[in-house]
């Protein structure tokens, strides 16, 4: 039989040191599964104003890919930060404000894929459809975001503080 998440032991007593290595290998676990996808947009970013069709692109898709593009650089960084902190205070008893942090940029990372993510579908839509229905697609993609990234999360976090 199940239990409930109420009535699941807690990790209250669980050893500050044990329980920031937990939080760090979970962190970085989440990171695994996001930057190889970050990287992989960027990647292909960077290669897309060599093709040959890059120039039939209007002013506005251009300024919405580079808004995708920096978007996605930043989604980068702040994925990427937590190793190089980690790796500059290892040691130095600082892990508990380095999970801190790293976590506010693993969300910040997502906040920054999710505006790339956006722009990106906006360009393509508009560059193979018309700028309503990049309108419509790139509206469906970011609420599809904002709800299962963020509201749901958010929406289970204050249940369970009642």
């Amino acid at each position: 039989m199940a239990t409930s998440p109420r009535e699941r032991p807690t990790r209250d007593r669980e050893p500050l040191d044990e329980k920031e290595d937990r939080q760090l290998i979970e962190l970085l676990n989440e990171l695994r599964v996001a930057l190889p996808g970050v990287q992989m947009l960027l990647g292909f970013m960077v290669a897309v104003p060599f093709a040959q069709r890059f120039t039939a692109l209007t002013d506005r898709q251009r300024a919405l890919f580079y808004a995708g593009f920096i978007t996605t650089a930043l989604a980068s960084v702040c994925f990427i930060t937590p190793a190089s902190f980690h790796r500059i205070i290892w040691r130095h008893g600082e892990k508990g404000s380095m999970l801190r942090i790293a976590s506010a940029l693993a969300i910040a990372g997502t906040v920054f894929l999710a505006v790339s993510i956006t722009c990106v579908v906006a360009v393509l839509t508009s560059f193979l459809y018309s700028s309503a229905a990049a309108v419509a697609a790139s509206a469906v993609v970011s609420a599809s975001i904002a709800v299962l990234w963020y509201v749901m999360p958010l929406a289970i976090r204050l249940r369970d503080r009642h």
